[in-house]
């Protein structure tokens, strides 16, 4: 039996891309992408047009789930995110990331949700969105910021108040956390901040190049206040056994990042009795020495990274077909026009959002990210 299903559904101002995993026991898992196809009407129109579409999915195609992460994708977080905060803050009971991050399809808003069937929801007093299945609890946060004095300081009291957080739960950052993402405002300046940061907290939470780094992005994303530099989303999951957790490297194709500074892992899966869940961090066109491939040509660029993502979901015996959702990162909007060509050809049907966003390094002209699930029989683990 086929247990994945992609649909995309037109409507007079939305085009909805649809990915279903459905389980023979246990949650199934959505990822959607709504896309505004109005990009002449004014904000207030196209957020209206994406949430009133979000509702009809969640009374036909999507009826019976949850959403359990979503993230807006905005064009001006500065003049969008109270008009967008002002509709979904009655039954919020998810976790919200908002980043400016412009659409380049030139509309105003795109949403990515996450959405699972039968499972238990809550919001934590802490601010983490707690999720409930079999014998694990996963904790989503989205958009976690503060207003410390520079960009190195954001990273450090993001993660700390993290680990603080995951401690309240019988948690640790080194065990239980898989995947963080990090927006930064004017990447090109203030990245070096965030990676100082990360690399002296993680060495106190256990997590070096001997042991193991966090699947992550890092990239060009801003938040509606100017002084916010940094804003983070996370996902960390207990309740399960230390080598459910696999790590992925395609020594071919990468290199480890310590090697150039950073400290993050190339992906991660998650193998539990029934699926396996994977998480590719964010890849660029880069070879295993840590250099740029091809500078300065978006289409060999997007090539090679998608043989780079490819190799890491081939060790996680994967394939694209797997994919849930793909988010890629342009530095350059002129670029849109060929890139999307070529992802419509290769993949027309999996949920996709290309965003305005810088990559940490200049010279890489994409990235792209992904999280996927296949079938997979673990008879010593819970099921999902």
């Amino acid at each position: 039996m086929n247990n994945k299903e992609q649909q995309n559904i037109q409507s007079e101002k939305t085009l909805t891309e649809i990915f279903k995993y459905k389980a023979a026991e246990g949650p199934s898992e959505y990822h959607i992408m709504i896309h505004s196809t109005q990009p002449e009407d004014i904000y207030e129109n196209q957020l209206n047009a994406v949430l009133n579409t979000y509702d009809d999915l969640l009374a036909k195609e999507l009826k019976g789930a949850v959403a359990i992460f979503k993230r807006y994708f905005l064009s001006d977080a500065a003049n969008q995110t109270d008009t967008l905060l002002a509709v979904t803050t009655e039954g919020s009971g998810y976790a919200l990331s908002i980043v400016e991050q412009p659409p380049l399809d030139g509309t105003k808003i795109a949403l990515w949700v996450y959405l699972l069937t039968d499972v238990q929801t809550q919001v934590l007093h802490n601010g983490l969105f707690e999720v409930k299945h079999s014998a694990y609890r996963h904790f989503w946060g989205g958009s976690a910021f503060n207003r410390a004095a520079n960009p190195e300081y954001q990273t450090r009291l993001l993660l700390n108040d993290y680990v603080m957080q995951l401690m309240e739960q019988g948690c640790t950052l080194a065990e239980h956390c898989i995947r963080t993402w990090f927006f930064v405002q004017n990447v090109d300046v203030n990245y070096a901040g965030v990676v100082k940061a990360r690399n002296e907290v993680f060495v106190t939470q256990n997590l070096t190049e001997k042991t193991h780094y966090i699947s992550s992005t890092g990239i060009g994303g801003r938040h509606a206040d100017p002084k916010i530099l940094v804003q983070m989303d996370t996902y960390a999951v207990s309740g399960g056994k230390p080598e459910q957790i696999h790590f992925l490297y395609s020594p071919t194709h990468l290199n480890p990042t310590y090697e150039y500074g950073v400290s993050f892992e190339r992906g991660t899966y998650v193998d539990y009795a029934d699926r396996r869940q994977v998480f590719i961090s964010g890849t660029a066109s880069i070879n295993n020495k840590g250099e740029v491939v091809h500078p300065g040509d978006i289409r060999k660029q997007t090539e090679r990274m998608w043989e780079n993502v490819e190799t890491l979901l081939n060790e996680a015996d994967c394939t694209f077909d797997d994919v849930g959702h793909m988010i890629v990162y342009l530095r350059d909007i002129a670029d849109y026009t060929i890139v999307k060509g070529m992802y419509d050809k290769r993949f027309p049907y999996i949920p996709k959002v290309f965003v305005h966003a810088p990559v940490c390094r200049p010279g890489w002209l994409i990235e792209m990210e992904c999280m996927g699930v296949k079938d997979c029989k673990n008879k010593e683990y819970a099921p999902f």
